[in-house]
């Protein structure tokens, strides 16, 4: 089992400088605490997301850490020409020595796209265009390309990924259908909602993965607001106001154009709660449900929700002092040794 970590960079209601500044400390806790990822959310013109640009958010994390893996989830390719996207990609590559992960997707969010004159009827398929596009870069020395949406002929390329033929690939999937489409591609994926909802997306990824035993399944990620404190009690008081801050943050693009609500987000941290959306306590009460919906989901990589809201950085930076020192063991993920036990 593998711990990673999922952040929107929702803002925290501090300055700029200072809201990127402590989530850069946040990122050298998680070096240190022997996590796999750090998979960062792109979003635009919203507090849900304050990493518009992840390559250049990323870039920074890449050089304050040391054995980090780094990367989108998801960079939003219907937002960028495919060819910079590829050399933003090998870029980022190259400045973490080797350690990016790549989430690649076509965009959830319909409004966020039609700020910058993308049409939903497009979407779907000018990221599959692009998608093409940034994979076959990776793998030829110059690159012609003529489609719907692009078109491009004899463009030399002049940059390339440590690794090869690209990093490996990431995907959020929401249905079962998704996960078998991932699975014929082994492409790890990253799943959000109720154990048992995850689980039927899991099963699918397994059932239609061909990798046999010769290869390493890739990872079936389960996305879990953690918060750890001395008791349960001091864990809610502290998690329940962060979790009111980053639901309007996440409402905010409905709010303010009168769309529908975002579907199955509970709207208040008790039934977050109740549905295992976020698992909030001491480092026991926290360990034992993990090790709970891990069973029920089917999951392969818990990835950690620990900043969001309001939450003070000391807040998080307990939350993952306990993830290293009391819940990763359990799970036979045991914390790299070094000379900062307390990660702060």
């Amino acid at each position: 089992m593998k711990f990673g970590v999922f952040d929107h960079l929702d803002h925290s209601g501090l300055p700029f400088g200072q809201h990127y500044e402590n989530r850069l400390r946040l990122a050298e806790a998680y070096d240190r605490a022997g996590i796999h990822g750090y998979h960062v959310a792109e979003h635009h013109s919203t507090p849900l997301g304050t990493a518009a640009s992840p390559g250049i958010y990323l870039s920074a994390v890449a050089q304050r850490t040391k054995r980090l893996r780094v990367g989108p989830l998801v960079m939003l390719l219907n937002l960028y020409h495919p060819l910079r996207a590829f050399e933003e990609i090998c870029m980022l590559d190259q400045l973490s020595e080797g350690r990016v992960d790549l989430g690649i997707g076509p965009g959830a969010a319909p409004l966020e796209l039609s700020f910058f004159g993308v049409s939903a009827r497009d979407a779907r398929e000018r990221y599959g265009e692009a998608a093409e596009i940034v994979l076959e870069a990776m793998k030829v020395h110059r690159l012609s390309h003529t489609g719907r949406h692009f078109t491009l002929h004899d463009v030399p390329i002049t940059l390339s990924p440590v690794q090869k033929p690209h990093p490996p690939l990431w995907y959020g999937a929401m249905r079962p259908e998704t996960a078998r489409w991932a699975a014929d591609y082994s492409i790890n994926i990253a799943c959000v909602g109720k154990s048992t909802t995850i689980r039927a997306i899991t099963d699918a990824y397994r059932a239609h993965w061909k990798g046999g035993a010769t290869r390493m399944m890739p990872l079936l990620g389960m996305v879990r607001m953690v918060v750890i404190a001395a008791t349960d009690a001091h864990a809610y008081a502290v998690a329940a106001p962060a979790y009111a801050r980053w639901f309007e943050t996440f409402t905010f693009l409905s709010r303010n154009y009168n769309l529908p609500a975002p579907p199955n987000l509970p709207p208040s941290f008790e039934q977050a709660l109740g549905e295992g959306f976020c698992i909030a306590g001491s480092s026991a009460t926290v360990r034992e449900e993990l090790e709970t919906q891990v069973t029920e989901a089917g999951a392969t990589y818990i990835m950690c929700h620990i900043a969001f809201g309001d939450l003070a950085l000391a807040s998080s930076l307990e939350t993952i002092s306990s993830i290293r020192g009391a819940i990763m063991p359990s799970f036979g993920s045991p914390a790299i040794n070094d000379k900062n036990p307390q990660c702060s």
